[in-house]
């Protein structure tokens, strides 16, 4: 099977690229393939006649797309309709990733993948645009608080701090299900191979808070949790420019029904990323 991957150095198509061998992979990024170019878009996928293509390339740096909104829209949302183009132009099956951030946090239980959508900030509204331009058929994983090996992430930002301070505050009014790319990379992997349609919220399993988050790495890592102070998120200086989910906790419902494995509580994979880390 020849699968064409974007984003693949971000911190998800990084291992996701290492997981699909041995498929013919063709593994793209910017420096090779401009995704919110159409022209060169549907050039390489005639080029390269993928059966599968999957998309992992995004703008997640969510204050940023607050004041690069073009931006924002140009690689979330028209460049999933450029792939989606060429996909149908070649045959392939489309899987492209999505994100918690297409709710507006504020249902009081686990979202599911029939809730309907209410983005606040521009990241969530360009991702959300992203889904609907990929059009029907298409597989949509939805996941949430990513954390990797590659790349930055908050696993590796509250390493750091552990190290530079004494104490450490985080806010205990955002709950969401941290997700680990070394449990989501197999998933998509089988959605997208599988060709499964419609939309899959993919998360490991366990909600907490930033707050709580942060303990459980401090626990991880052999340091003394209680270091780790919470606070809210209107204490936050200066204040952060896109509004966040003050409920991010996915149900991932559809694999449920579907007959999949459900994923590890995220206790296990911290452990193993941090023993990796450190």
């Amino acid at each position: 099977m020849r699968i064409l991957v974007t984003g693949a150095r971000g911190q998800l198509g990084t291992e996701l690229v290492a997981l699909l061998d041995p498929h013919d992979v063709v593994a793209v990024d910017l420096a090779e393939l401009d995704i919110t170019d159409r022209a060169m878009v549907l050039g390489a996928c005639h080029e390269v006649g993928p059966d599968l293509v999957i998309n992992c390339a995004a703008m997640t740096a969510v204050d940023e797309c607050e004041s690069q909104v073009d931006l924002a829209f140009a690689i979330n949302a028209m460049a999933v309709r450029n792939l989606a183009e060429g996909c149908r132009g070649v045959g392939a099956h489309l899987t492209t990733i999505s994100t918690d951030y297409v709710f507006d946090g504020t249902k009081a239980t686990p979202y599911d993948e029939w809730d309907e959508p209410c983005p606040r900030s521009v990241y969530g509204r360009s991702k959300l645009a992203g889904e609907r331009e990929a059009g029907a058929g298409v597989t949509i994983v939805r996941t949430a608080w990513l954390c990797g090996e590659h790349g930055p992430n908050m696993v590796k930002t509250i390493l750091r701090m552990l190290g530079e301070h004494d104490d450490l505050s985080f806010v205990d009014d955002q709950r969401g299900h941290p997700t680990f790319v070394s449990d989501l990379a197999p998933v998509l992997r089988r959605l997208a191979i599988e060709r499964r349609p419609g939309v899959f919220h993919v998360t490991n399993q366990g909600a907490v808070s930033w707050f709580e988050f942060a303990r459980e790495v401090a626990v991880a890592a052999g340091a003394d949790p209680g270091r780790v102070h919470p606070c809210s998120t209107a204490d936050l200086q200066p204040p952060r420019p896109a509004p966040r989910p003050a409920n991010s906790v996915l149900d991932n419902m559809a694999m449920r029904l579907a007959g999949l494995p459900a994923t590890r509580d995220f206790r296990a994979p911290l452990a193993e990323l941090v023993a990796r880390l450190v």
